[in-house]
């Protein structure tokens, strides 16, 4: 299996929206698509670099403008989106995974496709490496997502080409990827969910040595979700066995709910449902679980009883 580390340059409309000249969604134009290719060994193999000719917002936006050095003079000597991405995926190859700085990038690709009523890149959500969280998870807090030049300067590595153009962003991040060696951290994988699961049986469940993760397919609204007893029922972290809830599920913000439960054996579990709106209608859920100590338990139980109260 090979890896696809690709970093995109996109450009957005002047006016609030995002919309083309039809009333077509697209917030933002890709302009620019750089990649390198891994093999299995994460040695170099290949590249890809290719400017796009914008189709819709045909001025640069004073924030793309400053972030990336290209002029719209440049743009307009590049190819079509779908010419550009045939020859994206067909360097890509049928055996690959894709690797990013941050989860935009796969999400803006597949929007750009839908928007040329190109094929979908898969018919389910896609598993990719987020190699931004994986260098906060190997070297930081697993919570702070720092910016790819940041990384760069914490690993010391040589900075021999500009930032901020597509090949270059993408050879930097491949240059982090090669740092993390560590098996645990490259077990992280991440699912993109534009499109989501689009029955019960084909809803993602990933266990991962500290935690697991459960994505949901589409349901019509949240009180449906919510009433869905297979989601919203908690096992054991370490046995699967179902258990009973030590509290009900509670929300502080209406997005994300809490419970925890006791296994006899194997002590509490947290659980963590975050609700999330589909990319066209309906609502998903992303839910999570891990094992925790007495002390976290008792915090949780507390802040469910400061909330209540």
């Amino acid at each position: 299996m090979d890896y696809i580390i690709f970093d995109l340059e996109w450009n957005q409309s002047s006016q609030p929206g995002g919309v083309d000249s039809q009333g077509n969604a697209l917030p933002f134009e890709i302009v620019e698509i750089g990649a390198v290719k891994l093999n299995e060994n994460r040695d170099m193999i290949g590249e890809f670099s290719e400017l796009i000719k914008p189709q819709i917002y045909h001025e640069m936006h004073y924030i793309t403008s400053k972030l990336i050095h290209l002029q719209m003079e440049q743009l307009e000597k590049g190819k079509p989106f779908t010419e550009v991405m045939e020859k994206f995926l067909a360097w890509c190859g049928d055996d690959c995974i894709f690797c990013t700085w941050g989860p935009l990038d796969l999400l803006e690709l597949q929007r750009n496709m839908r928007y040329y009523k190109m094929p979908p890149l898969s018919d389910r959500p896609i598993r990719f490496y987020d190699i931004q969280k994986l260098f906060s998870i190997a070297y930081e807090d697993k919570k702070t997502r720092r910016s790819l030049e940041y990384a760069i300067d914490m690993l010391n590595i040589h900075k021999d080409i500009p930032f901020h153009r597509a090949f270059s962003d993408a050879y930097y991040t491949a240059q982090v990827f090669d740092m993390i060696e560590d098996p645990v951290v490259l077990e992280k994988v991440s699912y993109d969910t534009f499109i989501l699961p689009d029955s019960k049986e084909n809803e993602i469940i990933e266990h991962f040595s500290d935690y697991n993760k459960h994505i949901s397919r589409i349901f019509m609204d949240k009180s449906q979700l919510m009433n869905d007893k297979d989601l919203m029922e908690v096992r054991c972290f370490r046995c699967g066995r179902a258990l009973k809830k030590k509290i009900k599920w509670f929300t502080p913000n209406g997005k994300h709910y809490y419970t925890e439960a006791f296994c006899f054996r194997h002590g509490y579990t947290k659980y963590k449902l975050r609700v999330r709106k589909a990319e066209n209608n309906g609502v998903y859920a992303v839910k999570t679980w891990k094992s925790i100590s007495n002390d976290e338990a008792k915090q949780l139980r507390e802040r469910f009883k400061n909330l209540k109260e």
